[in-house]
């Protein structure tokens, strides 16, 4: 019981702050992205990098933290030119040759190891985080307020209503195992019942925030139940790789920030690929 009461008052303090920064303002929203990306960074780099030099294990953080930050220009619906382009990606190139060059110097015994895991930090978090600032600047039909915070929490609030109704259903009639060799407690009845909350929640969204209609909204709603399980459970493959039961330890009763924003990581690539051609065709 203690613990249930520890998970849930973490569990709305996290919730209540990811709603109040994006409401708040883009730079709020912003800011949030950025901080959440550092730690998700320094989370995964220790568990999968703890022997890495501090100054090569900070590089990759600041790194990916970069290319977040730049995604919000190029996002933005404003033209840039090829040379602002350039320009504004030179320090994440730079980046790049740098964790390829630096290994010449290090003389570790497998240097290929350590550049695919210095690359994989900026694939699987990086570039996800970054990509949230494209759902943020959805086209709202105003072009005075290009920042649309409602898109943003509708994301968060599909992966919360599915990992909730997946928990709740699962937990009830869960029989047959969904991935059982990953993950032993997920079960296929709890999969279907995330999926059919995310819907119904759909629904709720398409009467409040017409930027989609029903149809689209329920195509959004499927894709992020979809892949924000499979989110969860890549993050479960990379803990049982690792043989870790948490990511870290700085959210009572939840583990550590990438615990709780696994599902944003696959996620978050897939909600902008559907909203992109939904809203371009």
């Amino acid at each position: 019981m203690k613990n249930l009461i520890t998970r849930s008052i973490t569990g709305l303090l996290f919730v209540g702050i990811i709603i109040g920064a994006t409401w708040y303002s883009q730079e709020s929203f912003r800011g949030l992205i950025l901080i959440a990306t550092i730690l998700c960074l320094s989370e995964f780099y220790r568990l999968t990098m703890p022997d890495a030099r501090q100054w090569t294990r900070l590089a990759d953080i600041l790194g990916g933290t970069y290319l977040v930050g730049i995604m919000f220009l190029f996002a933005y619906p404003a033209p840039i030119s090829t040379a602002a382009t350039l320009i504004s990606l030179s320090p994440y190139i730079i980046y790049l040759l740098y964790t390829f060059i630096v290994r010449l110097y290090l003389r570790e015994s497998d240097p290929i190891t350590s550049w695919a895991k210095s690359l994989l930090g900026q694939i699987y978090i990086a570039l996800p985080m970054a990509l949230l600032s494209f759902i943020a600047y959805t086209p709202t039909g105003n072009p005075d307020i290009p920042y649309n915070a409602l898109m943003v929490i509708s994301f968060f609030t599909f992966i919360w209503i599915n990992d909730t109704g997946a928990y709740c259903v699962g937990c009830t009639i869960g029989r047959h195992r969904l991935f059982e060799r990953i993950s032993p407690k997920k079960s296929w009845e709890g999969f279907w019942g995330g999926f059919v909350f995310a819907l119904a929640l759909g629904w709720v969204w398409s009467q409040f925030l017409p930027v989609l209609n029903l149809w689209q909204w329920l195509g959004l709603a499927a894709t992020i139940s979809v892949f924000s399980t499979l989110g969860d459970l890549c993050e479960s493959l990379l803990k049982r790789t690792l043989q870790v039961k948490d990511s870290g330890a700085m959210l009572p009763g939840h583990g550590g920030m990438l615990d709780r924003l696994d599902s944003v990581m696959i996620a978050s690539p897939a909600a902008v690929i559907y909203l992109t051609i939904v809203m371009n065709i």
